[in-house]
């Protein structure tokens, strides 16, 4: 039996309070449909003003991470950038873990390396916490609409008791094992996300070039085997010019490299994977990290010398 299945024997209490920190694109929408299913919220972000819109919705808001546990929540959900943010969040000096209280279960959304992962699920059992992974995917739409799917790493007793929230803001919720695995099936996921952008992003140029209506062409590739989240949600933002961000080039970058460094500890060879990191570099170098995913399109469009937008 792996770790993830093992009991731990620790008693959690009925979840009522939850603690959200990161109020992002993601955590924002995530925090505020937990509110609309009637949960009690307390929030923090690093810049205050964000959490404004959740305190109009209900929200209760802290001064830090560890004033959201002080509040007194069951369970706290963080959403933030990168790995060293969740370390800063669950171990510095106002962190989390400088408020700890036995029982409470800390839940992670955020994409960081499943090595540290690990490491920090070890730490925070020592002080009686569990610590489950559990990024998502599905971006802004799925985040707004309550429909992310949710790869959850961790105890499976703590998977099982916070089934009531993951519900209320993900449709596929999935525990994938031991601490951490949740974090390598994002790896997986943005293996796959990356590769299929491009591939859409290529097809649409074939089609452009060619004469072919794009709205006709995602709507019959969408609905046959060649149908993805990508081509259904992106292709009609690349055809009509819209790189607003669901998730930006910068942050898929920063996923693209956390399954670099696993792929090199597996010994694996990625390689439509890096193409696709190529093409993301490409846009950032121009000025667009802050742009959508979907800006990979405009990369794709200097290659070929022209514009999808008419």
């Amino acid at each position: 039996m792996g770790k993830g299945n093992r009991k731990t024997n620790m008693i959690y209490p009925p979840i009522e309070h939850v603690g959200y920190i990161g109020m992002g694109i993601m955590g924002s929408a995530m925090a505020a449909n937990l509110l609309k299913a009637d949960f009690k919220v307390t929030v923090f972000n690093r810049t205050a003003a964000k959490c404004e819109p959740l305190r109009k919705l209900g929200a209760a808001v802290a001064d830090s991470p560890a004033g959201v546990v002080r509040a007194g929540p069951q369970v706290v959900c963080i959403n933030v950038t990168d790995t060293p943010d969740v370390e800063h969040v669950l171990f510095g000096a106002d962190g989390i873990s400088s408020a700890a209280r036995p029982g409470l279960i800390i839940v992670d959304h955020s994409t960081i390396s499943p090595e540290a992962t690990r490491a920090f699920a070890a730490q925070l059992a020592k002080q009686n916490m569990t610590l489950l992974d559990a990024p998502v995917s599905g971006g802004d739409v799925g985040a707004k609409n309550g429909t992310l799917s949710i790869m959850v790493g961790g105890p499976a007793e703590a998977f099982a008791h916070c089934m009531p929230m993951f519900e209320r803001v993900g449709r596929a919720v999935t525990h994938m094992g031991d601490a951490g695995l949740g974090q390598v099936c994002k790896a997986c996921n943005q293996v796959a996300v990356a590769v299929n952008l491009l591939g859409v992003c290529e097809a649409m140029a074939l089609a452009k070039k060619s004469g072919l209506d794009l709205e006709k062409m995602i709507q019959v590739l969408s609905a046959g085997a060649a149908g993805s989240w990508q081509i259904a949600n992106l292709g009609p933002r690349i055809a009509k010019g819209d790189m607003a961000p669901g998730f930006m080039v910068d942050l898929v970058l920063k996923d693209l490299a956390i399954v670099a460094g696993s792929a090199r500890h597996q010994r694996l060879p990625l390689n439509a994977t890096a193409l696709a990191e190529g093409y993301f570099r490409g846009v950032q170098a121009h000025g667009g990290g802050k742009q959508g995913t979907q800006a990979i399109s405009q990369v794709v469009e200097s290659l070929g010398d022209f514009r999808f937008k008419a």
